[in-house]
Order: C-alpha cells, then structure tokens, then sequence
C-alpha cells in the first residue's frame, strides 16, 4: 500500500468533491465538533457553527442533523486511522508499523467509544456506517499484520480478528495509572511475536 493509495481513504462512497473553501468549512466544522463533543456531549449544533466561525445553514449544509454530524467524525477519524496504517507501512519496519498502527488504534478506542455511543443512541441502532468503518480497518490494517508475519516477527496463526478483539478488549478496562494501558497493549502485542 502506497501513501497515495492511503491518502485516498473513503469509507462512506458517493460523498461528492468539494470547493476548496467548502471542504475548509467542512473541516473546520468536524474539528470543532470533535472537541466540543469531547467536552460536553450535550453542545448545540448552534454553538458549534459559533466555534467554527460559519453560519448555521453552513452547518446544516454539510450536516443536516446532530447524528449526521457525529457521522461524520466518526468516518472522519477512522479514514485518518486508515491513512496511518499506509503511512506507517511506509516509514517503518513491519514489525513496528504494527505496534505503532495498534497503540494508535487502542488511542482511537479509547477516546472513541463515547462518541459510538452517542451516535447510537441518535440513530437507535448501529448503522451501515459502523459496518463499512469496520471494514475499512480491516482494508487497511490487516496488510500490516500480514507484512509481520510475512517478514517472521508475527505467529503465523494469528488473524487480524483476533488482533482487534484483543486490542479492543484492553480498551474497556479501567485502569488506574498513567500509561498503564499502553504497558499492558504492549504486554499481550508480546504474545503475537514469534518465538
């Protein structure tokens, strides 16, 4: 995988081409939502547009609703999470793309599920769009687990299911001290070396 290919990442087809200057609003736009939510999940869609400094049919054009909105950060950070993994692929050895590549996605997880929850609980049920998400880290992550075991760093009887349920897994406990989750991701990342 080519950064190229990695920086094309689409998950939700048909989203059309943007102007420069809307694709800025766009941007800007998920952003600020993205910290506010993190804030207070209760914000307004109102005083988002306020914090992005456009106008709220600015906002209701590009997201005509609160779910839509919360869509539309979920993608948005699971294309960048996507992009990561042909980025790393690139820059790093096959091995250490996919430590880096994982401690990035239990970071994602973990700040995450908030946000999966919320939007949830505003459509009511997951969606095609947590299914094509899900797909995507597939896409993107599983040749990062191929191209270990390939090189010989990873066992050969681990699938990239089984890597995401274990990863997935650390994220929902609780732990009490700074950097313990990275400690205990990199403990049970041991177990997938080859011995």
């Amino acid at each position: 995988m080519t950064s190229a290919d990695a920086g094309a990442v689409t998950i939700v087809p048909g989203r059309r081409p943007q102007r420069a200057d809307a694709r800025r609003n766009y941007e800007k736009l998920l952003a600020v939502a993205r910290d506010a939510f993190a804030d207070d999940s209760a914000v307004t869609l109102e005083e988002i547009a306020r914090r992005a400094h456009v106008g709220i049919g600015t906002l209701y054009r590009h997201f005509p609703n609160r779910p839509a909105l919360l869509e539309g950060i979920y993608v948005e950070e699971v294309e960048e999470l996507c992009r990561n993994a042909g980025e790393l692929a690139e820059v790093l050895p096959p091995w250490d793309a996919l430590v880096a590549w994982l401690h990035r996605f239990v970071g994602y997880v973990g700040t995450k599920r908030a946000l999966a929850e919320q939007l949830t609980a505003a459509l009511g049920a997951p969606t095609a769009v947590f299914a094509q998400c899900r797909q995507a880290l597939f896409t993107y992550g599983e040749p990062l687990l191929a191209r270990a075991q390939e090189s010989g760093a990873v066992r050969g009887d681990v699938s990239f299911g089984d890597v995401l349920h274990m990863v997935s897994g650390i994220t929902m406990a609780n732990f009490a001290e700074e950097g313990q989750m990275e400690r205990v991701l990199d403990i049970a990342l041991d177990g997938l070396r080859t011995r």
